[in-house]
């Protein structure tokens, strides 16, 4: 356990080395609409990659370019050759798809190409109240060879997002939801809120909490929802660093305390951020090394420039054009890659969601 957090609902990691609401459908944008960004410096449009999904959740390249993703009921499917495979590649058997929980997240080990390892993060049916991370090695057609890395984390059908990513270091970096029992989070003897680190078997490293790495670690995190009682809103990205406590549910937001982190940046009313990514493509020369992240209740796409630690600026993307965005990467072509998540049940979903779509140059 490498960090106490505020409450991470569905975050996505990102390590950089030197490094709810539906009120309309959304709109079915032409393939010739184009955007901008940077102050009209850049200009791109959108293209679909892949149509009539099911809460595509989390998706990785492999290293020949083909893309597996995952929908919330259970299944891995594949892009070859950037066509859609119809079969599911995977099924979990023993996924629990309830309310915002479900097969969540998917992940390549940094040595693919010699191990074949894949891992997914879901929540399972033992009693609908527990995620875990498993491994598989991808045959080529299915998956085999399931090894637990990790089990018993605290779950529920609401806050139990979990992603599950390598870092630069070949450490396995792990978020996890507050299972909607927030002091959890400040109980270093629970999984739930928290941010872990460990080897890719499982087993803890033996310098956790990481030392004399370089770079920064950036985190996307939900705040308090509605229900909870403590107002709305209070979305954070944060720097997150070992050892320190990011106050949830003591702190959240822009409040403050002594020995609690506050955030890097905050979202009230609530953007709903459910991803998080540095752009690493040669495509769009001037997003090189921004921090992009989808929004759920946000409909929109935010892009932080960023110099080290200090934000420079911000501008949103994509402005209730499609709906509740999630996932978000850059491609093996540099082109950025972002899934809807119409429908999954907050959501008002067009005709061809969900979707995995792609933003393109306009020359």
């Amino acid at each position: 356990m490498m960090v106490t957090m505020n409450v991470i609902f569905i975050c996505i990691l990102f390590i950089a080395t030197a490094l709810t609401s539906c009120d309309r459908h959304p709109a079915d944008a032409s393939s010739e609409q184009t955007f901008e960004a940077d102050g009209g410096q850049v200009r791109f449009r959108v293209e679909t990659v892949a149509a009539g999904l099911e809460v595509p959740w989390g998706f990785a390249f492999l290293p020949n370019g083909n893309l597996l993703f995952t929908e919330r009921p259970g299944r891995v499917r594949i892009m070859r050759n950037g066509s859609l495979v119809t079969e599911p590649v995977f099924v979990v058997p023993d996924v629990e798809p309830s309310s915002e929980s479900g097969l969540m997240d998917v992940s390549i080990h940094p040595n693919f190409s010699t191990n074949n390892f894949v891992y997914l993060a879901y929540a399972y049916n033992n009693d609908g109240k527990h995620v875990k991370i498993v491994r598989y090695k991808f045959d080529g057609k299915t998956f085999v060879e399931p090894k637990t890395i990790l089990d018993n984390i605290p779950g529920s059908p609401n806050h139990a997002g979990t992603r599950a990513r390598f870092g630069p270091d070949g450490k396995l970096y792990v978020t996890t939801g507050d299972a909607t029992d927030w002091n959890e989070a400040q109980n270093n003897m629970s999984l739930s809120g928290k941010t872990l680190r460990l080897n890719d078997d499982g087993s803890v490293p033996s310098d956790n909490p990481f030392v004399g790495k370089e770079g920064l670690f950036f985190e996307t995190e939900h705040g308090p929802s509605g229900f909870e009682g403590k107002g709305g809103g209070a979305d954070e990205v944060n720097i997150v660093e070992r050892g320190k406590n990011y106050g949830w549910p003591t702190i959240y937001g822009n409040k403050t305390q002594a020995g609690l982190e506050s955030p890097l940046l905050e979202y009230s009313p609530a953007c709903a951020p459910a991803s998080g990514m540095f752009y690493t493509g040669d495509v769009f020369p001037a997003f090189t090394g921004n921090f992009f992240f989808g929004c759920l209740g946000g409909k929109r796409m935010i892009r932080v420039v960023l110099d080290g630690r200090k934000v420079v600026s911000q501008e949103n993307l994509l402005n209730g054009t499609y709906g509740r965005i999630r996932e978000v990467a850059t491609g093996p072509d540099g082109y950025i890659y972002f899934s809807t998540s119409n429908r999954d049940g907050r959501g008002s979903a067009a005709k061809d969601d969900d979707r995995i779509m792609r933003i393109v140059p306009v020359k």
